[in-house]
């Protein structure tokens, strides 16, 4: 079978990130036989300058096409001005709607070989910890009604949520539990929000009916968000809503080390997902191949498991990253203070495709 794969590299250091995966893809097609076809696609600021639109109609079409979607980066202090309904990261807004992904999956682990970039104690970064956020993609506040008074100087913006939206998440997070540790945290504001309230309620009935081998408990966000400080080797899957886990995962993100580690995928109902590094365009580095290509190859194995069901594929990538770490290569962002032998990104995506090939 061969896998459609549509590249929307975008903006800023996407198109070097986007690519490097690439050549990780082409290394596991030779070494394993399983086969991939390429199409690439505009979006964000670059499609903008191009089309007059962050999204073009042919992006949508190809992407729809395709068994799944690699997405690199989009935005750009150049376009901060344009209006909002033309900003770059429209695209990414559009992508998500049209291919109906509801669910973003962002797991956050320390690498043994980069406790010393922890920003944690080194008490706490030595426990270790691997964690996976599942968060609520195309519900609650940033998609409830808004609006100001008469006179604008009120603004209200509604967080709503139904039964459906927190229960087809929810099984993403009890399905994800049950290949990991077998625990899920759920995280909301139940003791202010009536939302919050539908969110617990929804979550408990779901667990018992449908997930009783998974662990469940619940957890206040203002507390998760000190949880994940003071011992985030607690969690194992935490699902929480679309504003909660949006900055929850970012937090995360942080105390892995660095963004230019971390991967996400975001899903729907069909195997269909589209899947992109954390990092953002990061326009000041770009062209200079000092970007960092590990996150978008940790993409990439992701869409391997959960997009393809190749898990012995994702696993070989995983493991060439981390031996790659574990030899002590660094990029600019991960490299010690004082470390003077860091290597470019262009290395980096070298020495992984090297650990692939001999593994």
């Amino acid at each position: 079978m061969t896998y459609k794969i549509a590249l929307v590299p975008g903006d800023g250091i996407g198109p070097e990130v986007t690519f490097a995966a690439v050549d990780v893809l082409k290394a596991v097609s030779e070494k394993f036989g399983c086969s991939f076809e390429f199409n690439e696609y505009p979006a964000g600021g670059c499609a903008l300058d191009k089309y007059g639109v962050p999204l073009p109609q042919e992006t949508i079409d190809g992407c729809l096409a395709s068994d799944s979607v690699m997405l690199g980066a989009v935005g750009g202090p150049k376009w901060d001005s344009v209006p909002a309904d033309k900003r770059p990261e429209k695209a990414l807004l559009g992508l998500r709607k049209v291919l109906g992904l509801y669910t973003n999956l962002r797991p956050a682990a320390i690498q043994p070989a980069l406790a010393d970039a922890c920003v944690l104690r080194p008490d706490i970064a030595a426990r270790g910890f691997d964690l996976m956020i599942v968060r609520e993609l195309t519900g609650g506040i940033y998609f409830g009604e808004r609006g100001r008074n008469e006179a604008g100087d009120v603004a209200y913006d509604t967080e709503t949520y139904s039964v459906m939206e927190i229960e087809r998440v929810a099984r993403r997070a009890f399905d994800a539990a049950r290949k990991r540790r077998g625990h899920v945290t759920s995280i909301d504001k139940a003791n202010v929000l009536e939302s919050s309230r539908l969110w617990r309620e929804t979550v408990h009935r779901l667990g018992e009916t449908e997930y009783p081998d998974v662990r469940l408990d619940d957890m206040l966000v203002d507390n998760a968000a000190m949880q994940i400080i003071r011992d985030p080797s607690f969690f194992d899957v935490i699902v929480t809503s679309n504003m909660f886990g949006d900055i929850l995962s970012d937090e995360a993100s942080q105390v892995t080390g660095s963004i230019g580690l971390l991967a996400s995928a975001s899903l729907g109902e069909s195997s269909r997902g589209m899947y992109e590094p954390i990092h953002g365009s990061a326009p000041d580095i770009s062209g200079k191949d000092l970007a960092n290509p590990i996150a978008a190859i940790l993409s990439a194995a992701m869409m391997l498991r959960y997009s393809f069901d190749l898990a012995e594929e994702a696993d070989a990538i995983e493991k060439a990253v981390s031996d790659v770490l574990s030899d002590g290569l660094r990029t600019a962002d991960i490299k010690s203070p004082g470390q003077e032998d860091w290597i470019k990104g262009s290395e980096m995506k070298e020495a992984i495709l090297d650990k692939l090939r001999r593994n």
